[in-house]
């Protein structure tokens, strides 16, 4: 790899593909030392249409369980 014009550092696809990056994933960046660490961090919307899922809930029962959540966080 190489640094291009300002800047710019492109990975290679198959880094991309194996750590499941998409476009708009919101980057975490760290120096340590003389290395430059990433952390991808996927959009929650996208990792969850990803991921196997694991249980069901109907949208009424997400909502009284963000409404409880909120009430209990806020007071």
């Amino acid at each position: 790899m190489r640094v291009g014009k300002k800047g710019a550092i492109y990975l290679p696809r198959s880094i991309i593909e194996s750590l499941g990056i998409n476009e708009g994933d919101k980057v975490l960046v760290e120096v340590k030392g003389n290395k430059l660490i990433l952390e991808f961090i996927p959009d929650p919307l996208s990792l969850a249409l990803r991921t196997r899922k694991w249980t069901k809930t109907t949208v009424r029962e997400f909502e009284k369980e963000t409404e409880r959540e909120q009430n209990e966080y806020y007071t």
